[in-house]
Order: structure tokens, then C-alpha cells, then sequence
């Protein structure tokens, strides 16, 4: 007789309480400054190419730093990490506030604060998505991941309203209000982390390193020993010959940490596994797309001269419909293929994004975009919670990476080719640019016969077990 085993429940979870309470906070700090930044950048030059540059440099910079992220979380307590990017956030948006208050916000000072948040966000925000492996369990990860999602609409739904309130009153609330979430988002963790260590068993001691004979070499035991750095074969006389020796050398060398190959590592684990390499070409290509779009319209709101407090507003939408498909993706999750989720929610958003063009009123865009998004929930609880049951804890943070890397390799062009798109052939024409590459993305997807086959959420792990390297 077999007794089924309650569901993990993430409500009594505390330590997934303090994640999502600091994961979220550092969310809505990026969700402010992303909202503000361009539209601030339009106020000081007047120039949407401009304004569209200092975007794609912050999203290059944040590419670039995400690779060697990964490898600080796979080396490095995630959680610790987590405590450090928040400390560093706090800092660097007090110094956004000093700049505001003293009237120094220029295209020059905006792209240096573009490009140190941008780090900051490259280097530690693996490293707390990574550490959702080591609090949730593999069959509460879709229920945390569209919970997150859930989250994230919240975000959505507030953080364009708020950013517009703050703005009008002034840059320098922004900074503020990005130095509190920080704050709050490093308290949290740090209650994480103690949590961690408390309940962490106490190592066994370190043998003596006086044995009863003595630490004389010479007294030693001859026998081969396998350590960190390598193996070591002592010869007759006690000391290792020159062959020996290479090989020791070789050992050592291969032993030592190295960003370079511990990143190749994660990108080699990734490409090696069909189940997703396919999904992240198709992510590239949605995610410029989008973008292209959603940062066409935004430009064009600003230059026909609509308030940021309207701009905002034009979000709410999208959160209100993100939050509502988020109450929907666990059952969706649960009850449907994955490869089904996937691909019907990026067909939805192809659809959405050609109705746009004809669209110029925030009210009817606010409507055309909450049907576009009311999907992607479902898509991300999909796509992301198979992909944290499919990886290894300890190569977590280096694949994390490497995924967002390719899933946002293309962004960066998305404001210039937003900025520069309105500047030479119009918003329509631009708005068909990003629609295209959607519809190309959905096409991609169909023809991708691994991302067909991803299962509902209850065949992940024995589906994604097919495809471990062993």
C-alpha cells in the first residue's frame, strides 16, 4: 500500500518567502530605473536615437557580465551574492539621487549609470535565480515559477504607474525609491542566508595536522594521494619523476579556477542537451521582436507628446493581464504540453504585436498589449520551470547565464532599432520590423520538433533525465 505524499507547500515555505520578498524588491528597482531611464534621456536630449543608445549599451553591458555571473554563482554562496548585488544597488542609486538633485543627469552621467547598474545586474541577479534551486523542490517549481510570474505582473502592473508618479515629481524620487527596494532586498536576503546557515549540519574537524609521528616530510606515508589539484605518484626515493611531475603540473592547471573555461563549460552543457538549445534560438528572436515593438510605442507615446504619468498607465494594462494569466499558468502548466504552452502563447503575441500598427491612443494600445501578454505567464512558468528540473544545482548559475545571454543576445539593438527606426521610416514601418521577427520566431518554434516535445509539468523530470550526460 503506497501513501501519496502531500504537495511541497510554498505558502509554509519561509525561506521561499524571503526570496521572493528580496527578489522582488530588486525587481521593482529595475522595473523604475528601466522605466525612467529612456524617458529621461528623451527629456535631456530630445533625441530618441540617443535615447535608444544609452539602452543598448546597458543591455550589452549586462550580456557581458551576465557569462561571468553564472560562474560567480556556481563558485560563491548564491544567497551571500544576493546580500552583495542589493548592497551595491543601494549604493548606486543613492548616487543616481545625488545626481538628480544637483541637476547632473546628461546623456554622459545616464549612460555611466546606464552601465553600472547594468553590471550590477549582470553579475549578482544569477545568482538569486539560481538559489530558487536550493529552497523549492523540483515538483514545486512550476507552482514558484508562475508564481513569480504572478509576481511579475505586480510589478508590471505598479511599477509603470509609480515610475510615472515619481517622475513627474522628480529623477531624484527614482533614485530613492530604487534605494529603499535595494535596501529591503538585501535585509531579506541577508535573513535568508542566516536561515540557511542555522538549519546548515556542523562540518566534521579537520584532521590534526600534527600526527602522532610528527609533520616530519621525511616520516610521511609514501602513498598516492587525489587531491583538489591534482593526483601526485612519489617514486621510489619519495619524490615524484619528471613525467610525474608534467603530469602534476597538468593537473594543478586544470584544477584552478578559470572564468574563460568554466563559461565555455556552461555553454557547451547547454548546447549539448536538444531538449533546449532549440527554445533559445526561439527566445532570441521573440525577445527583439518584442522589444522592438513595446520600445517603438513607448518612443512614440513620448514624442507625441504624452505625459510619463500616461506612459505609465500604458502598462497597467499589461500588468493587470499578465496577473490574470498568472492565476491561470499553474493549472495551464500543469494540464498542458509544455511545447503546446509555448508555442500557442508565442503565436498570441505575433498576432497582437501586427495589431499595434494601426493602434495610436494609449487606451486602445493599453488593450491590444494586455491581449498580447495575457500568455506569457504561462510561457515563462513553462519555459523556465523546465529549465531549473533539467539542470544540475552545481552547473545552475553558468547554464542560467548562458541561457539569458542567448535569450537576450539580440535586445541591445532593439532601442536603436526602435530609436532609429522612428527617426528614418516611421513608427508603422518600425512596428512591422518587430512584428516580422515575431512571426519568424513562432514559425522557428513549430519546426522545432524538441520544443514539441517538452511534457506537461509532471513528465519533466523524467522527460529532461532522457537527455542527462552521464
Amino acid at each position: 500500500m503506497t501513501t501519496a505524499t502531500a504537495p511541497h507547500s510554498l505558502i509554509r515555505n519561509g525561506r521561499y518567502a524571503a526570496w521572493l520578498v528580496s527578489d522582488t524588491a530588486k525587481g521593482l528597482a529595475s522595473a523604475l530605473f528601466g522605466f525612467a531611464i529612456p524617458l529621461i534621456a528623451l527629456f535631456v536630449t530630445n533625441e530618441p536615437a540617443q535615447g535608444g543608445a544609452i539602452s543598448a549599451v546597458g543591455m550589452g553591458i549586462r550580456m557581458v557580465t551576465t557569462v561571468f555571473g553564472g560562474v560567480l554563482a556556481d563558485r560563491h554562496r548564491r544567497i551571500v551574492m544576493m546580500v552583495m548585488g542589493s548592497v551595491v544597488g543601494v549604493v548606486l542609486s543613492a548616487a543616481f539621487t545625488v545626481l538628480a538633485l544637483t541637476d547632473a543627469l546628461t546623456f554622459a552621467t545616464l549612460l555611466i549609470m546606464e552601465i553600472l547598474l547594468a553590471a550590477r545586474t549582470g553579475l549578482f541577479d544569477i545568482a538569486g535565480e539560481s538559489a530558487l534551486k536550493e529552497i523549492v523542490p523540483d515538483d514545486a517549481m512550476g507552482r514558484a515559477q508562475a508564481a513569480n510570474q504572478g509576481r511579475d505582473a505586480v510589478l508590471q502592473l505598479a511599477g509603470g504607474p509609480l515610475g510615472g508618479v515619481l517622475l513627474a515629481a522628480g529623477a531624484w524620487l527614482i533614485g530613492a525609491a530604487m534605494a529603499v527596494c535595494h535596501l529591503i532586498a538585501a535585509v531579506t536576503a541577508w535573513m535568508l542566508q542566516r536561515s540557511v546557515a542555522a538549519s546548515a549540519p556542523i562540518p566534521a574537524p579537520a584532521p590534526s595536522s600534527t600526527p602522532e609521528n610528527g609533520d616530519d616530510p621525511a616520516r610521511r606515508p609514501r602513498v598516492a594521494a587525489d587531491t583538489p589539484d591534482g593526483p601526485g605518484f612519489p617514486t621510489e626515493n619519495g619524490e615524484p619523476d619528471a613525467a610525474d611531475t608534467g603530469l602534476l603540473a597538468a593537473a594543478v592547471a586544470v584544477g584552478k579556477p578559470n572564468a574563460m573555461r568554466e563559461i565555455t563549460e556552461g555553454f557547451r552543457w547547454l548546447f549539448s542537451r536538444p531538449d533546449l538549445r532549440g527554445v533559445l534560438f526561439v527566445a532570441t528572436i521573440i525577445n527583439l521582436g518584442f522589444s522592438v515593438a513595446m520600445t517603438t510605442v513607448i518612443y512614440a507615446l513620448q514624442q507625441q507628446g504624452h505625459s510619463p504619468v500616461t506612459i505609465g498607465f500604458f502598462a497597467t494594462g499589461a500588468g493587470v493581464a499578465m496577473l490574470l494569466g498568472a492565476l491561470l499558468a499553474p493549472t495551464i502548466v500543469s494540464r498542458v504540453r509544455s511545447g503546446t504552452v509555448i508555442i500557442g502563447g508565442l503565436a498570441v503575441s505575433a498576432v497582437g504585436v501586427f495589431g499595434l500598427i494601426p493602434v495610436h491612443e494609449p487606451l486602445p494600445l493599453t488593450l491590444v498589449l494586455a491581449g498580447i501578454v495575457f500568455f506569457i505567464p504561462s510561457v515563462n512558468a513553462a519555459l523556465m520551470g523546465y529549465f531549473m528540473v533539467a539542470t544540475p544545482t552545481e552547473m545552475l548559475g553558468r547554464a542560467n547565464s548562458a541561457s539569458a545571454v542567448l535569450g537576450m543576445g539580440a535586445i541591445p539593438l532593439a532601442p536603436l532599432v526602435a530609436g532609429i527606426g522612428l527617426s528614418l521610416i516611421g513608427r508603422d514601418a518600425t512596428l512591422v520590423v518587430g512584428a516580422v521577427l515575431c512571426t519568424i520566431s513562432v514559425l522557428l518554434a513549430i519546426s522545432t520538433a524538441a520544443l514539441r516535445a517538452l511534457p506537461a509539468k509532471s513528465g519533466w523530470a523524467a522527460h529532461s533525465a532522457q537527455f542527462a550526460i552521464r
